[in-house]
């Protein structure tokens, strides 16, 4: 069988995202599911493992902070539903409104962020193969958890029984429930609205689906999966978990691919960031986003790059911070520089120390060495940009404006563009400069008062009784 004919089997018709609760322990205004791992909501990480393992249509059940929580999970293509009272497993999968469903259905917790979509694809396969009425995706754990235990009879899923009912010998069971169900939309319809809320806590649970189904002698079984399936995030402590398992996981499988990882433990490296065979990453960068890093490409200690482009053989020193830039081969920058939005540094250009630079194009071979600002700008090739170099920009009116400097353009230290103003090649800017009109091409520029010495200025000094006196 191909690996498409074995995923067209695994697919999936519907999920459903249980994303409603409160997630009072993460003391956080924040809605639980919209909290970040490795830069990416936990919800957003569930729907993305449902789209990639084919699933048709996915429904997310939303309640606290409903609003914003459909904020970040529609434009993703999901369908929302809000369940309006926080009354258990089952009743949020009934705001679902399973009535209109077809064919097979999963239900998942949308605090789950280590799921992937080839665990959802195993599944659904093994859901079929089974030929279960109803499937429970099981793992097993030390026996001082707190989920769910699966109770068989002759190799026969017969209960789950939850950690507050269950008696000392059961709670030595390690197979355990991850809160995954797999079932067909029919079976679905026709226990959903037979729960019943007659417990301690009056809520309708997902798991008296299962008893409901075991007394019917409907098959039930139980699909093992890995502990890192059933892993949710409730606590502040568990989300630094989770960054910290796909931070590992991405740094393994970069090393695997021929990344030097000189600290790979103190790295943070998104799981979207791609980086190229030969690259070199110290230890305690943030690599976030979109950033693809060419080969042979070193990424000093301490930096922070998101959604940047960097070319091969580049030297990004430390506790540089880039972010939506580009940087072409061979090109160096830092340390401590700061590239913002929309700069472009060409091909064996150098950015050194304390140099900020803001939607800049930056030509090949120039050089800023230290303590600049450029801010919506051009500069040419081979230009040489002198220490405390500013280009004023921003203007009375609240509008910015550019400043353009030609090739091989010498720029010395101090200087300031007024812009919007344009330097031609191979001009000379002297020291010092306030330049607020355009230089000719190969013409030197000086804009500064002319210096005056005033000799034997040396005033005499105040009498003692004018120090004494009570004005000073």
């Amino acid at each position: 069988m191909s690996d498409n004919q074995k995923t067209e089997k695994s697919r999936v018709s519907t999920a459903i995202i249980l994303a409603a609760g409160k997630g009072t322990r993460m003391a956080s205004p924040l809605p639980k599911v919209l909290h970040p791992v490795c830069g990416v909501p936990m919800i957003q990480r569930v729907i993305q493992a449902c789209q990639e393992a084919g699933v048709q249509q996915i429904r997310v059940v939303v309640g606290h902070g409903a609003q914003l929580v459909r904020s970040v999970v529609e434009p993703l293509g999901v369908q929302t539903f809000v369940q309006s009272n926080q009354a258990g497993t089952g009743d949020a999968v009934r705001a679902a409104k399973v009535e209109d469903l077809h064919g097979d259905v999963m239900i998942l917790n949308g605090d789950h962020p280590l799921i992937r979509a080839q665990d959802l694809i195993q599944f659904r396969q093994e859901f079929r193969d089974s030929r279960a009425d109803v499937a429970i995706v099981s793992c097993e754990m030390n026996p001082d958890n707190a989920f769910g235990r699966i109770v068989r009879h002759n190799g026969a899923v017969r209960a789950i029984v939850e950690v507050k009912d269950a008696s000392s010998d059961t709670m030595k069971i390690r197979e355990v429930n991850t809160g995954i169900y797999l079932l067909q939309a029919e079976t679905l319809q026709d226990y959903l609205p037979r729960l019943t809320n007659r417990n301690s806590k009056g809520e309708y649970y997902l798991t008296d689906l299962i008893s409901m189904a075991v007394e019917d002698q409907c098959r039930v079984s139980a699909i093992r999966a890995k502990p890192a399936v059933a892993f949710g995030v409730n606590t502040q402590l568990e989300l630094a978990k989770a960054n910290r398992i796909l931070f590992r996981q991405k740094a393994k499988s970069l090393m695997e691919s021929g990344v030097l990882m000189l600290d790979p433990w103190s790295a943070r490296i998104e799981p979207s960031v791609e980086i190229a065979s030969g690259a070199v990453i110290h230890g305690a960068v943030h690599l976030k986003g979109q950033t693809k890093i060419g080969a042979f490409t070193s990424i000093e200690p301490n930096c922070m790059l998101s959604d940047c482009e960097v070319g091969e053989a580049v030297t990004v020193r430390a506790f540089s911070y880039l972010e939506k830039c580009k940087i072409a081969n061979r090109a160096s920058i830092g340390p401590f520089a700061r590239l913002r939005p929309e700069t472009e540094i060409g091909e064996n250009a150098h950015v050194g120390n304390f140099v900020e630079m803001k939607k800049v194009k930056f030509g090949a071979g120039a050089k800023a060495g230290h303590l600049t600002y450029l801010g919506d700008a051009e500069v040419g090739s081979e230009t040489n940009i002198g220490c405390g170099t500013i280009t004023c920009n921003y203007a009375t009116d609240h509008k910015k404006y550019k400043t353009k400097i030609g090739n091989r353009v010498f720029v010395g230290s101090d200087t300031q563009f007024v812009a919007p103003v344009e330097i031609g090649d191979d001009a000379i800017i002297a020291s010092g400069s306030t330049v607020t009109e355009n230089v000719p091409a190969r013409a030197l520029a000086i804009a500064r008062a002319r210096q005056v010495n005033k000799e034997n200025f040396n005033p005499p000094p105040l009498p003692v009784e004018a120090l004494d006196s009570e004005d000073n």
